[in-house]
């Protein structure tokens, strides 16, 4: 978000309506679409009446904003959003969503309950969920929609063929958000046998599962396990009661000796802690999403929900790197036209400088372009830049002609109007005229070449200079009287000599312009082909460090189970976990032939561009 944007109060993002159900509000995604930096998107979710607008309102900075509702009707509906400058990340955007309470009384209608809190999930980079009281069996039984996320997200369209694919839900950990759990008006004291315990202890002991396989122990285990394997990064927060019952009517409006020091204390403590660790928006891949991709996302997962579809994260990845990616190109385009405008000077001295300057633009918007795009198949989008940038310089060379051509057709009439004169005035129609009429021509040519800034057409536009007197010269030869009929002859067949040399000096010039544009094109291609490699080592090399990623978790989490007793869940996880360090494997032996092919897919294209001309290549 640009620093002068402001954005006083929050709007709604997506509202659950009676009618049409889940709708993405159009005015919260033209704030999001202004929105260019990164965005960490932090989304708070639980019961309803839970007090989870008052953190959010804090975590802005602010007392008021998003709606308290105070009494039994809640009063947020669908998904909040509030965007503001990053307390901690410059240059970042916070994106804070507030969720409609969950089992909210007043719907009637709970269908769409778990849709926002899948929406929640998959938009967010810190997911808070607030509960009252202790974790208990019956806070657990309200975070009841964690269990049915495998049925609500798909992470791919559908299983490479001849592939064995895992279950989804086993990476989940790869585009799940970090969670809180924030537990309101707590009471108790933070002990275990005896002995003092921090809150992230107090909440893995809540998420400790039961022995047994009674339906009684599997529906204690089953949202406890949820947790554990989709929410590898957890954190507690226990929160006193701010204030009296009398006043939590209006908290908003207590002032701070109103308010239990040791509750603003835990806010403080939670803010801070927020607002340093909560991770940017990325997709699988690591690219950090801005506020404008967010709202992209946003739109696409509401739609697949309206028509009926599961979510579907590679799906709605690839359908946002697509839009991306032109947009990418788009601008590096705009960009590299701008600072060609802006700095060349025409007409250049010679073909080399202009191309030396297309190549620190080119270089530029070419830089732009790899920060923005994302995803294996930007090698596509790269040639279309390749394109685009090639019609532009292409047309640079010939306003460069032009001008050059000009500037010097106008410096030549200027020189010549001297002897223009003399010629009507027949100076040189007399004895002795020839070497007159010669020697003021290599004068003339000689102050020509003295002026400066001439560009790329001073040698061919004198050629035509002198080629248009050639009939002149031959003219006042042939009624030169001085001279004998051997004299002309010799004279005539210098002439010819010079002209044929100078004619020759002009093709060198082409032909060492032509090699010079295509020692640019190699370099150029080259050039390309190193930031494409560096991009995709780059992506792919993120990718592979979430599999780590994913893999420890798996393999702390078994060694966890092992602990407590769980072989068989453990042996299962073991299983799953061999299976991700062989995808591991072959991912990392795959990456050279991948990234060869990519490269190969640009080459082709580009050389098509450069070598036809063709402004679309797909």
């Amino acid at each position: 978000m640009a620093s002068e944007t402001h954005m006083p109060v929050p709007v709604c993002l997506i509202e659950n309506t009676p009618a049409r159900g889940l709708v993405v509000r159009p005015e919260a995604l033209q704030v999001l679409s202004k929105i260019t930096q990164p965005v960490v998107v932090v989304a708070i979710t639980g019961l309803y009446r839970t007090g989870k607008s008052y953190l959010m309102n804090r975590l802005a900075g602010q007392r008021r904003g998003f709606s308290l509702g105070s009494t039994v009707q809640s009063h947020t509906k669908g998904i909040w959003m509030w965007c503001v400058p990053h307390p901690c990340r410059p240059g970042y955007t916070l994106v804070l969503l507030d969720t409609e309470g969950l089992g909210d009384v007043e719907k009637g209608d709970t269908r769409n309950d778990t849709w926002i809190f899948v929406l929640t999930i998959l938009l967010s980079s810190t997911l808070i969920y607030n509960s009252r009281g202790t974790i208990d069996q019956m806070a657990m039984d309200q975070l009841h929609y964690v269990v049915k996320l495998t049925d609500h997200v798909k992470l791919k369209a559908a299983p490479k063929e001849g592939e064995d694919e895992l279950d989804d839900s086993e990476k989940f950990v790869l585009f799940f958000p970090t969670f809180i759990w924030a537990v309101r008006d707590f009471t108790l004291q933070l002990q275990v046998d005896g002995k003092e315990i921090s809150e992230d202890e107090y909440l893995e002991e809540a998420l400790k599962l039961k022995a047994g396989s009674s339906q009684e122990t599997q529906r204690y285990n089953q949202p406890r396990e949820c947790i554990r394997r989709f929410f590898p990064d957890r954190k507690c927060f226990a929160f006193d009661q701010p204030a009296s019952r009398r006043d939590l009517v209006c908290l908003e409006d207590l002032q701070d000796d109103e308010i239990n020091p040791e509750f603003q204390q835990q806010v403080e403590k939670f803010c801070s802690y927020v607002w340093e660790k909560s991770p940017p928006k990325t997709v699988p891949g690591g690219h950090i999403l801005t506020g404008n991709l967010l709202g992209k996302l946003a739109t696409t997962y509401v739609e697949t929900i309206q028509s009926g579809a599961v979510p579907c994260l590679e799906s709605a990845v690839l359908a946002l790197a697509e839009i991306e990616n032109a947009a990418a190109v788009k601008e590096a385009a705009t960009l590299y036209q701008d600072l060609m405008a802006q700095r060349a000077k025409l007409p250049t001295e010679n073909v080399q400088e202009l191309l030396e300057l297309h190549s620190q633009c080119e270089q530029e918007a070419l830089e732009l372009f790899m920060a923005r795009a994302f995803k294996d198949d930007i090698c596509r989008f790269q040639a279309d830049l390749i394109s685009q940038v090639e019609a532009v310089k292409a047309k640079f060379c010939k306003d460069n002609e032009q001008a050059s051509y000009d500037k010097c057709k106008a410096a030549l009439r200027d020189l010549s109007q001297d002897m223009e004169k003399r010629i009507s005035d027949g100076v040189y129609n007399v004895s002795g005229g020839y070497e007159l009429f010669k020697g003021d021509q290599q004068a003339l040519v000689e102050k020509y070449w003295e002026l400066p800034g001439k560009g790329v057409k001073a040698d061919t536009v004198l050629q035509e200079f002198l080629q248009s007197r050639k009939t002149l010269a031959e003219s006042i030869l042939n009624t030169d009287r001085s001279l004998t009929e051997k004299d002309k002859e010799l004279k005539s067949k210098q002439e010819q000599h010079e002209r044929a040399e100078q004619e020759r000096a002009v093709q060198r010039q082409k032909e060492a312009e032509e090699r010079q544009k295509l020692e640019d094109q190699l370099n150029r291609l080259k050039n390309h082909v190193l930031r494409l490699r560096k991009k995709l080592e780059n992506c792919c090399e993120k990718q592979l460090e979430e599999q780590q990623k994913m893999i420890r978790h798996k393999s702390k989490e078994e060694t966890a189970l092992l602990k407590d007793g769980f072989h068989d869940k453990a042996t299962h996880l073991r299983m799953v976990t061999s299976r991700l360090q062989q995808e591991y494997g072959n991912n990392r032996s795959e990456l050279p032939t991948r990234i060869s092919i990519m490269i190969s897919i640009l080459l082709g294209l580009a050389i098509v561009v450069l070598r036809f001309g063709i402004l679309r290549v797909f």
